[in-house]
């Protein structure tokens, strides 16, 4: 039996969807000792029903406006009283832009092991942490033989069970001292509806889209399905769209139910970020294009046809769907 510390991180208002299923990891890692949550910021409290609802046995809230917006030293000072509180054997968060920059601190200050990008975990006798290595081309397994276990993981990998917890509440007052970055405002490159990072359907564009105007329809379609729009670096570079929606190597590392890959090639770089996706399917007017060697269902064809018409068809499904539902 472990006692584990979740960070549950919050985005737009609402509980990140990554958070629920690292409480699942952590409910899995406990085997029956104690789940702890912890939340920042001046709201966490109405937070607390769902992360009890997902295994959260106790709640840590460190309730500070200066919380409300990531900053490294904030969260650092925040979450190393939370841990002194807990006294936790495990501390474990979301592979997300603030785990991937705030644990590394707080694992330094501790002098922990880190285990970062986490896709499974077994638990016996050790817990042992399943990670990609060479842009997924392989797998490690890894543990830490003592001290505090740290580790993140990867949105989309492990699914989000309930597990109702009593969800007891604690509130810590974190003075927070020398503070270097105050963010004043957030100025949003994309509009999308869904988190890409966590999006369970992606409707991804590459060079073939000719254009920032060649995205619309792919959004249109992304709308329809209820998911986000991305891109390969290509599109990026030439300017089509934001590098914030770039897939890849070099961008996000994505792990979609759904992955529609519009004019895109299929470079080796592009795949490092979305391979793992549980269905690919690819629309290119070369039958020969490297992503249709990973792509579950292929289609050779020219996009701007392509992508319409699969809009139109689902637009039909749904509407039949809610006729015969309803």
């Amino acid at each position: 039996m472990k006692k584990v510390l979740v960070l549950a991180e919050t985005k737009n208002g609402k509980l990140r969807n990554v958070s629920l299923e690292v409480l699942t990891v952590a409910g899995k890692i406990a085997n029956g000792g104690e789940i702890n949550a912890c939340i920042f910021g001046s709201d966490g409290e109405k937070f607390r029903e769902e992360l009890a609802k997902f295994g959260a046995q106790k709640i840590y809230l460190v309730e500070n406006a200066e919380l409300n917006r990531y900053t490294p030293d904030g969260f650092k000072q925040a979450l190393l009283k939370v841990i002194e509180e807990v006294q936790p054997e495990v501390v474990l968060t979301g592979h997300t832009s603030v785990g991937k920059d705030l644990l590394p601190r707080v694992a330094v200050r501790l002098n922990a092991a880190l285990i970062s990008d986490c896709i499974d975990v077994e638990v016996g006798e050790k817990i042992i942490f399943t990670r990609p290595i060479y842009s997924g081309k392989a797998f490690q397994k890894k543990e830490v033989t003592n001290g505090i276990v740290m580790a993140t993981i990867r949105p989309n990998n492990i699914e989000a069970k309930e597990n109702q917890a009593a969800g007891e509440t604690f509130k810590i007052l974190a003075e927070l001292k020398d503070l270097r970055t105050m963010v004043k405002d957030i100025v949003k490159k994309t509009s999308g509806k869904v988190d890409l990072s966590e999006a369970k359907i992606i409707v991804a564009g590459g060079r073939g889209v000719k254009s920032a105007e060649g995205f619309k329809p792919l959004q249109e379609l992304a709308d329809v399905l209820g998911g986000a729009v991305g891109a390969s670096r290509a599109a990026c570079d030439a300017g089509y769209c934001d590098y914030s929606l770039q897939i890849g190597q070099t961008g996000k590392v994505v792990t979609p139910d759904l992955y529609i890959a519009c004019g895109i090639s299929g470079a080796i770089q592009h795949l490092a970020g979305m391979s793992s996706s549980k269905v690919i399917v690819a629309i290119n007017k070369d039958p020969e294009a490297n992503i249709f060697h990973i792509a579950d269902y292929g289609i050779v064809g020219d996009l701007f046809e392509v992508v319409p018409l699969l809009t139109e068809e689902f637009k039909k499904v749904f509407a039949e769907n809610q006729v015969v539902t309803g």
